[in-house]
Parts: C-alpha cells; structure tokens; sequence
C-alpha cells in the first residue's frame, strides 16, 4: 500500500498528464494556426508554427519534473533526472528558437537577394550558434567545467579564422552591402576600376555585375565595400545627360541657345527613355581655341537611355544646324614658313 502511494499515483498522474499533453497540444495548435492564418500579421504565423513540438517537450519536461519531485529518487538517481530535465527544457528552447529563425530566414530569403543566395550558409552558422550555445549552458547546469570547452572553442576559431580569412571577410562584407544597402541587385553601378553595368547577383562571397555586352564580372564583396562606386540609381533613376556642343565665334549665341532647346526638347518628346516633362537648357562655359564651347543638359529615366537619347540628339541637332546656317568649327592649322633675314631665296622652279 505504501509503494502504490509513493509510486503508483505519482505515476498515473505523470501518464495521465502525458496522455493530456500529446491529445490536447496538437488540438490547440491547429486552432491557434487557424486563427493566424486568419490574421494580417506574419509574425503570429511563424509563432505557431514553431510553437508545436517545443510546447510538447516543454510540457512533458514539466510533467517529469513534478514526477521526480513527488517520489523518492537515490541521489545518482536524482542527478540523472535533473541532467534530463535540463536536456529536455533546453532541447525545447533550441527546437523554438531554431524553427523561428530557419522559417524566418526562409520567408526572409523570398524578399531579399542576398538571404536568398547565402541561406545554407546563414542556416548552418545560426544553427551552430544556437546549438553551441545550447550545449554549454547545459554543461554549465550540470556543473561540468566548461573553461576548457571555451579555450578549446576560442583557439578552434582563431584557427578557423586564420584559414578562411578572405572567405570570412567576403562574407561579412556580403552582410555589410545587406545590411546598409550601397547597391541592390537590379542597380546599374561604375566601379572604381571602370567596370559598369546591372548588379544581378549579391551573394555571401560575391558580387555578379552584367555588363552592357551581355558579360558578367564577378567581385569579391570585400573589394566592393572598399571601392568607390557610382549607382546611377540612387537616389532615383532619373538623371540628367549632358552633351558638349560647340559653335563658331560668327554666331548668334540667342539663335544657337533658341535653336538647341527646340531640338532637345523635340528629342525628349520622341525619344524612348527621354524624360517628356522636363524642360532642357544650355550653359555657355569656355573660349575655345576654335569655338565657343556650352553644356545642353537633358533628362533621361535611367542611365543607358542617355546612349540612345544623346544619337538622336546629335543627328537631329546636326541636322538643323545646317538648316539654320550655324556652324560647328572643325579644328584647323595653318603653318607659315619664314625665312631668316638675309638667307637666300629659293629660286623659282
């Protein structure tokens, strides 16, 4: 009778209460996904759906810990139940938080290029620093010594680090282009070096740029973060091109500004990727040794349709000057041969 007090309730009710645990928990966690699916917020989604099996081991480990508590245990006993508990109780917290950040990043990964391209590596680095972390904490409970485990993990990474060096700093740039946004895939960029084109690809190692031709350059994201690099698409698309004229010093400086306008604003109008609103101006700056030089600037939608813009531009302005009689000066030499005084002259032939 005494052993079925000491051991037989305790029991039954550890039974009944996992009986409970593993009908009720799924029941609850299929109405709480039904309502977050209802809901306009993700976050309430990926909690549920992390919520599950974690909540059963928790509750399972609550069930175990009130078992140990009711019924005599032997110390070696005691201590293997309370190493349980706390494998148990930290499983759970590693399964909960691993589920969130995985799915998270998986969602994540959907919107942003760079996730989408490093998530192996990204999974494996918040795992590993989930479960390390998991591991000496439950070391730790258990009152094992974890100063070597440190040392050992502390000189492991130096090594580590020491070996995958420009890996590590290409990745950790790869974060930092992410994290502030300098470039997006899509951009078309200028790299310091001269390369140009669209930004197609940002990985953890690297930066795929496709050029105008068709080519792709590959960029270390290390030399990405420490070039100076122009992004014709920030802060907008929309930029101004500017074409250098010049004219004869014989001009009507009014006439050719008048004149210029109407064509580039005419170019602009017909032009596909000209921007129609704006309103284009010239600015006059230099005596040139041949003419008198001017800036016309015009307004296009992204960087590439200035090549098309500034064709049409060039052909309809040169066109019209010569129907307006403004000339554009063409550089020429003259040379004159004096000879010295006194020298003899070159007999006629």
């Amino acid at each position: 009778m005494e052993l079925l007090k000491t051991w037989g309730i305790p029991s039954g009710a550890l039974i009944i209460w996992l009986g409970l645990v593993f009908s009720f928990i799924p029941i609850a966690v299929r109405y709480l996904r039904a309502k977050a699916q209802k809901s306009k917020i993700a976050l309430d989604d990926l909690l549920v759906n992390a919520l599950e099996f974690p909540l059963i081991l928790f509750l399972v480990a609550i069930g175990l810990k009130a078992f140990f508590d009711a019924v005599p245990l032997s110390p070696k006993a005691a201590a293997y139940g309370t190493a349980l508990l706390i494998i148990l109780f930290m499983l759970a917290g590693y399964l909960f938080l691993d589920k969130i950040f995985i799915e998270g990043l998986s969602r994540y990964s959907k919107k942003v290029h760079f996730i989408a391209t490093s998530a192996g590596a990204l999974k494996s680095l918040i795992r590993i620093s989930i479960l390390g972390l998991v591991v000496l904490i439950i070391l730790d409970r258990l009152n094992i010594t974890i100063t070597p485990f440190l040392a050992s993990m502390g000189i492991g990474g130096l090594v580590i680090a020491l070996a995958l060096q420009d890996t590590l700093s290409n990745f950790f740039a790869g974060l930092h282009i992410f994290g502030t946004r300098p470039i997006s895939v899509g951009n078309y960029i200028k790299l310091e070096s001269g390369e140009e084109g669209y930004v197609s690809q940002i990985g953890w190692r690297n930066t795929r740029i496709r050029m105008l031709p068709n080519n792709t350059i590959i960029i270390p994201n290390s030399r990405v973060v420490n070039s100076q690099i122009i992004n014709y698409y920030r802060p907008q698309k929309e930029m101004a091109a500017l074409v250098q004229v010049g004219v004869s010093y014989d001009s009507d400086l009014d006439h050719v500004e008048r004149v210029t306008v109407d064509v580039a604003r005419e170019v602009l109008r017909d032009t596909p990727g000209g921007v129609k609103e704006f309103e284009p101006f010239i600015r006059y700056h230099t005596f040139d040794d041949f003419s008198i030089n001017f800036t016309v600037i015009l307004r296009v939608k992204e960087y590439v349709d200035k090549y098309l813009v500034t064709h049409e531009f060039v052909k309809r302005l040169h066109k019209r000057y010569k129907q307006e009689g403004i000339e554009i000066p063409f550089p020429i030499r003259t040379l004159e041969f004096k000879g010295k005084p006194g020298s003899p002259k070159l007999p006629n032939m």
